[in-house]
């Protein structure tokens, strides 16, 4: 209740206390807040940006906001949090229904298309030209044998032929594709929703690439690089340069590193489909977010390494890593939320 209210019922009337004051405060500063990241405005690496308005009128949004949350005591990380959950408040509550169920709905076939990139690789004409065959026996799969998920599931898991176990690996990768597309609703919408999806799918499949054959193929970590840079010159171009900047960054802090790595043990340790990888992902988060995904793949892989000597494998500085993997998780997760913070 407003003090001038609470003033015109007369009687005596004792001004609230600081910590009711504070509440309201911060209540107004939340709902002010949530005004300024409505009607599809959304978060986009590290910044909020609706592309309907001028850089200037962003930037000041942004700082208003920013203003708002500081002068209630929430700073630094719980600021960022606060208008983070208030944009995607903001998307879920005026975004059209069937502005995300088409990618969605979609995920089951790219993701059945993404396992054929995967199992296909080596021989990259047969992912468009080749026919869908069974791996124990040959034989060619009928067009109801490749419903994604259902036609496993109906199968229980084999050969409709010779009865062999298929595996989980063709479920895994199309669930794996829906996962992608319903995390990406979460925070994105219109067309930078089909964008993120497109990065997810391809980062999906790199990642499954590399950890089974320790590959990273040139026609899908290229294509990544053009298309990073057109989305932040379609969404923010005076942002450009520092995606250019990130390309550059990216690609030579593997060849560097790979340089160092062969001079001091004599071997190659990192292959140039991780610099491309990684320049990739500077094209789509900046130079500034590179450090972040560097240390996210690095955790999770030490992480990897440690349960697997918790399991008992023995685990030596000769054996291979797929470090693009933990490049592609890493990659995702940043462009989906920003680079990590202090405070």
């Amino acid at each position: 209740m407003r003090r001038e209210e609470a003033a015109g019922g007369g009687g005596n009337h004792r001004p609230a206390d600081s910590g009711t004051e504070r509440s309201n405060a911060q209540r107004t500063s939340r709902e002010a807040t949530t005004t300024d990241f409505r009607d599809g405005r959304i978060s986009v690496g590290r910044s909020f940006y609706d592309r309907n308005d001028s850089v200037a009128a962003n930037a000041e949004r942004f700082g208003r906001a920013m203003a708002s949350a500081d002068q209630v005591g929430l700073g630094g990380r719980r600021s960022m949090l606060l208008l983070t959950t208030c944009s995607i408040r903001g998307i879920r509550g005026t975004m059209n229904p069937t502005s995300w169920i088409w990618p969605v709905a979609l995920a089951p076939i790219i993701g059945s298309f993404l396992g054929s990139v995967v199992t296909r690789v080596e021989a990259p004409r047969s992912i468009i030209f080749g026919r869908s065959r069974c791996e124990s026996c040959g034989a060619t799969l009928a067009p109801q044998e490749l419903v994604p998920v259902v036609s496993w599931l109906a199968s229980r898991g084999r050969c409709r032929r010779c009865a062999r176990p298929i595996g989980l690996f063709y479920p895994f990768i199309e669930l794996g594709a829906v996962a992608i597309a319903v995390w990406a609703v979460t925070v994105f919408s219109g067309w930078l929703l089909w964008i993120s999806c497109l990065l997810g799918w391809t980062l999906l499949a790199l990642a499954v690439i590399d950890y089974k054959h320790f590959l990273l193929p040139d026609f899908l970590t290229l294509p990544l690089i053009p298309l990073g840079l057109l989305v932040t010159w379609a969404n923010d171009p005076s942002a450009l340069i520092h995606h250019v900047v990130g390309v550059a960054a990216g690609f030579g802090f593997v060849v560097i590193l790979r340089e160092v790595y062969r001079r001091l043990r004599g071997r190659e340790g990192m292959g140039l489909g991780d610099a491309k990888l990684f320049a990739a992902s500077g094209a789509f988060v900046a130079w500034q977010a590179l450090p972040s995904v560097i240390l996210i793949a690095s955790f999770t892989a030490l992480a990897l390494a440690l349960l697997r000597t918790l399991q008992g494998a023995n685990i030596s500085l000769a054996d291979r890593m797929p470090f693009g993997t933990f490049l592609c998780l890493a990659t995702w997760i940043i462009w989906l939320y920003g680079p990590l913070t202090a405070g």
